[in-house]
């Protein structure tokens, strides 16, 4: 596909709102542009990655103050970059719009400075997994990509760094789409749609709002791919659609055990290299974004049939005395919880909590009680995870922290059972993100001398 011209950034100085990965991509991409770049971060000084940043910063030429609400420097701003853990009603940007400063985020700055054709993905699950897996199959045929977007390397670092025929994707949340304002994928996929972040969007209303806007400025020649069962009737936009799911009708379908483009088999099921219903629908949203762009079929097949997973995703990080221990550290809702509870038919120890996003919890209870031997609760949502729970009769324990969580899961569990961090909750309360949970998790583990 041609990738669209795109809409001019709009002029400098700039205020670069958060200090964290995306906002310090950003700043330093737009000086390395020459630009007057400021960034504020409201945390304090004595937040060790905050501090590395911050010097990162300085060293590149960029003004930065920590723990400020930048209010006071709005004023000194035309243009206004927001990155994407940023609140809509925090004091800088309010204080911006109200000077008619220009607010754009962080996704839409990249995407006006990168001229490649973007393949954008969101939904409420399985966003990193596909995400990865459509860049696998690209590398399988042969394909230059580079991947990018919520987690891992952010969109605005490829700045100036990209051939022209590198196809970028890019993971897109909902904390970004709410930001942007022109961006225009030549390809979007949306995988699916459930409550979540409703403690930042207020309402789940809002929250597909969110993002349908991956869809909402698209054109007559990009591609719009989502479930065929998508309650959402209007995607937005004027992108060829192409759906995906069980049974004859979508363009990309699994039936009689295949998964078919139109009436091409494109590989049997249970070929598909990552185990679990829910990876079959992301095998079929990926191959359904890369054969709608010509991609070749048997590379497609081949990229679904060899693709390794990614990290903190129902990731099987070791085994000891024949207990198996799994990092489900990205599921920081409910869906990925109950996807993760699905995944399993040994019994499960679960270890859940963080901060909640308003959440009902009452959905994990059937699973829990089914396949669950014991659940062990940590941060500050573990009152309101076990007054859900608690008609379960599943023992119940209070361990406030992972690293006592798993010391008591470790003198419980036995043999042919399966112990899951699969928190259904952010980790803001405890970790400045769910790696950080995930890779302290796999250390607690270590420490035990398990063995993969």
């Amino acid at each position: 596909m041609t990738p669209k011209p795109r809409p001019p950034l709009p002029g400098g100085p700039y205020l670069v709102v958060g200090l964290a990965r995306s906002g310090v991509a950003a700043a330093l991409a737009l000086r390395a542009l020459n630009q007057t770049v400021v960034g504020v971060d409201a945390g304090k000084n004595d937040r060790p990655e905050l501090t590395e940043a911050a010097g990162r910063l300085r060293e590149a030429g960029v003004e930065v103050r920590l723990d400020a609400s930048g209010v006071d420097l709005a004023a000194r701003a035309r243009t206004l970059i927001k990155s994407p853990g940023v609140p809509e009603d925090a004091p800088a940007i309010r204080a911006a719009r109200e000077r008619g400063v220009v607010v754009l985020g962080e996704l839409e700055l990249a995407w006006r400075l990168i001229p490649n054709e973007f393949v954008a993905v969101t939904g409420t699950n399985g966003k990193t997994t596909t995400t990865e897996w459509i860049g696998h199959v690209h590398r399988e045929a042969g394909l230059p990509v580079s991947v990018a977007g919520n987690v891992g390397t952010a969109a605005s670092s490829l700045i100036d760094r990209l051939a022209g025929d590198v196809t970028v994707v890019c993971e897109a949340s909902s904390f970004q789409l709410e930001d942007t304002v022109a961006f225009s994928p030549e390809a979007a996929v949306l995988l699916n749609l459930s409550p979540d972040h409703l403690d930042r969007h207020g309402t789940y209303e809002d929250y597909v709002a969110a993002k349908l806007k991956i869809f909402a400025n698209q054109g007559n020649y990009d591609v719009a791919v989502a479930p065929a069962n998508l309650e959402v009737e209007d995607l937005g936009g004027c992108a060829r659609r192409v759906t995906f799911g069980d049974g004859p009708g979508p363009e990309l379908s699994h039936r009689a055990g295949y998964l078919w483009w139109d009436e091409q088999a494109i590989l049997p099921v249970d070929e598909i290299a990552l185990p679990g219903a829910h990876n079959v629908q992301n095998a079929m949203a990926t191959a359904a974004v890369c054969l709608a762009r010509g991609v070749d079929p048997e590379a497609v097949a081949n990229g679904l049939r060899t693709f390794a997973g990614v990290r903190h995703r129902l990731e099987r990080i070791a085994v000891k005395d024949g207990v198996t221990w799994v990092n489900d550290s990205k599921a920081t809702n409910v869906a990925s919880t109950i996807v993760a509870l699905e995944a399993f038919e040994s019994p499960i120890h679960l270890i859940a909590g963080g901060r909640g996003k308003q959440q009902d919890f009452s959905p994990l209870a059937p699973l829990v009680a089914e396949r669950c031997r014991a659940v062990y609760l940590i941060g500050e949502a573990a009152g309101d995870l076990a007054d859900a729970l608690e008609p379960t009769d599943v023992p119940i324990h209070q361990a406030g922290d992972l690293e006592h969580a798993v010391a008591v899961v470790r003198t419980s569990a036995k043999p042919g059972e399966v112990v899951l961090l699969s928190p259904a909750c952010a980790s803001y309360d405890q970790y400045p993100d769910f790696e950080a949970r995930g890779d302290h998790f796999r250390a607690l583990v270590e420490i035990g001398r398990a063995h993969v």
